[in-house]
């Protein structure tokens, strides 16, 4: 892979102006009408109307990106949040009648026929997608939809607790439950649920109003239902929902009684009678908790020399996000929460934003937002901003695959043997354990969105009846049920990026598949990822996991196999 190159340029401006930046949309106006009124001859001035329209989404994309990175960077700045809810309220809405006006003039003109298929086969699907989907009733409720859903970051960013006299985020008060002091353990446990408790009713009426306009939106656009309504919006082409109910079964008839060993063993570890649910995470007396870096310089420095060992072209890509200030990764008081990589469509080198606090799990988190990173570059050169919007379930395999990948250097990390293993053995288990959260999440969405009507009550007693159908019986909640009941709530994607979720365990199969293909064939293996990366969003997701060399399946024989697989290298460790 020598050829291939992270000092990626800006997409040079053909159509607007190099200073041109997005203000107002009096500003932006004249240039959707330009492509309207543009008579198109021939398959060349298609083509070259494409270039110009997606010159246009890139510049718009990039400066919606912005603002809403800036603001989850510091929630309690009010200039920040107004800039962002003024693009949603301002700007989006009146572009949208001019995207859809411009989808049918793409589709109607007589030369799509002449395009070549094998490139433009999935963003013609896409576009008439697009077309089905809009209605015009739709645009105020979706401004809104885009505002409430940022509370959420905004509520849990002042989430804080005391521990030792000292105050800290929810995400950096977390460490503490890795501590072989079970003492401390509880009393940052309980401080967290009693927290989390305090903001209960303040997320539920959020999200109950998000559940009542999301239903109005798929209403309005034919759908019976919201998760009909994402299915189709998301662009589920090539899996149905029963696909998913059917993996919701795989996962726990094949990988809850894997969870139930590895937390039985957890147990006898720490040599308890009972595991109660802040001794999941923690080591044993005498263990010291794994610190895989301090700050976040520290991080960064090692996530390059890691990705450089894996190939230098990985370990560059990070290199230059560096140099560029594209990385905010340490947790702090007023930043919202959770881990992102944003994509940023005309400069092309994308964003890092997380909240690390020292753990194997940050650790985890920056390999698995910089396989996203990766994925952002391969894809940069693609002619159109569209072909670069490529699907969740392969770009969560980039990701995810890169967790495994680097396994075989964290040696940067842990100099010490027996640290590096335990941190393997933590990385392995995890890559399973993530499973039944995962069909705990999305099957309560559906629940959801074909019940709209729902109560908090009947909500909360639904999630207990989910939670309880994919959660091993090991640990202990008594006392807590209260904190239980509301845990649904820590998941920033129902509130954000509802339905986004089942995603992450189609790509952990495609991820632990990406990774028995390496242990078998390295190289082969790293150039199949690359291949497939590089393809952004031109192909189907089967074609995308053929170029990456492994299946798009989800069904539970592969669920099984995978899982033995990862169960016989734990066994090694």
């Amino acid at each position: 892979m020598n050829n291939l190159s992270a000092d990626i340029k800006k997409v040079p401006r053909h159509f607007l102006p190099e200073d041109f930046q997005v203000t107002t949309w009096d500003t932006l106006q004249p240039y959707f009408e330009a492509l309207i009124q543009r008579n198109i001859n021939s398959v060349t001035d298609l083509e070259s109307w494409l270039k110009d329209m997606s010159e246009l989404e890139a510049v718009v994309s990039e400066d919606a990106c912005w603002r809403q990175i800036k603001m989850t960077c510091d929630t309690t700045d009010k200039s920040l949040e107004e800039a962002f809810t003024y693009f949603c309220m301002e700007i989006q809405p009146k572009l949208q009648p001019y995207a859809d006006a411009l989808n049918k003039k793409f589709i109607e003109s007589p030369y799509v026929k002449e395009l070549d298929p094998d490139l433009y086969k999935t963003y013609i699907r896409s576009v008439n997608k697009q077309i089905k989907l809009f209605r015009e009733e739709n645009i105020p409720i979706q401004a809104e939809l885009s505002v409430m859903a940022q509370q959420y970051g905004a509520i849990a960013g002042k989430m804080t607790i005391t521990v030792n006299g000292q105050e800290y985020t929810l995400q950096q008060a977390a460490k503490f439950l890795e501590s072989s002091d079970r003492a401390l353990r509880e009393e940052v446990f309980t401080k967290t649920a009693a927290r989390r408790l305090e903001d209960k009713q303040a997320l539920d009426e959020l999200y109950s109003g998000l559940v009542k306009k999301r239903d109005q939106v798929a209403k309005n656009a034919g759908f019976n239902n919201y998760r009909d309504y994402k299915f189709e919006e998301l662009g589920r082409f090539d899996y149905t929902k029963e696909d998913v109910f059917q993996f919701h079964e795989a996962i726990k008839s094949h990988i809850v009684p894997l969870v139930q060993d590895t937390l039985e063993k957890q147990k006898t570890k720490l040599n308890l009678e009972v595991l109660r649910p802040w001794d999941t995470d923690a080591e044993p007396v005498g263990v010291q908790p794994l610190e895989p870096f301090h700050t976040g310089d520290e991080l960064v420095s090692k996530a390059i020399e890691t990705f450089d060992k894996l190939d230098p072209f990985f370990g560059d890509c990070l290199r230059v996000m560096k140099q560029m200030g594209r990385l905010d990764l340490e947790s702090r008081k007023g930043k919202a929460p959770g881990g992102y990589n944003c994509p940023l469509a005309e400069t092309g080198v994308p964003f890092i934003f997380m909240n690390a606090a020292g753990q194997m799990k940050d650790l985890t988190t920056m390999v698995h937002e910089g396989g996203h990173a990766v994925h952002s570059f391969l894809s940069h050169n693609l002619t159109l901003s569209a072909f670069k919007e490529y699907p969740m379930e392969i770009a969560e395999v980039a990701s995810m695959s890169m967790e495994l990948l680097t396994m075989d250097y964290w040696d940067i990390f842990f100099k010490d043997a027996d640290q590096l293993r335990r941190a393997k053995l933590q990385q392995l288990e995890r890559s399973i354990t993530i499973f039944p959260w995962i069909a705990t999440i999305d099957k309560f969405q559906h629940w959801i969105y074909e019940n709209p009507q729902h109560t908090v009550e009947e909500r909360t007693a639904k999630w207990l009846e989910i939670l309880n159908e994919f959660s091993p019986s090991v640990v202990d909640w008594s006392g807590h049920e209260d904190y239980r009941a509301i845990t649904w709530q820590r998941q920033l994607h129902l509130f954000e990026v509802p339905f986004y979720y089942i995603e992450y365990g189609i790509a952990q199969l495609g991820a632990i598949a990406m990774w028995k293909q390496y242990k078998e064939n390295k190289q082969q293996a790293l150039e199949n990822y690359v291949k497939a990366l590089s393809l952004g969003n031109t192909k189907t997701l089967p074609e995308l996991y053929k170029a990456a060399g492994i299946k798009f399946d989800f069904s539970p024989a592969y669920v099984k196999e995978l899982a033995d697989f990862v169960k016989a290298e734990i066994s090694k460790i």
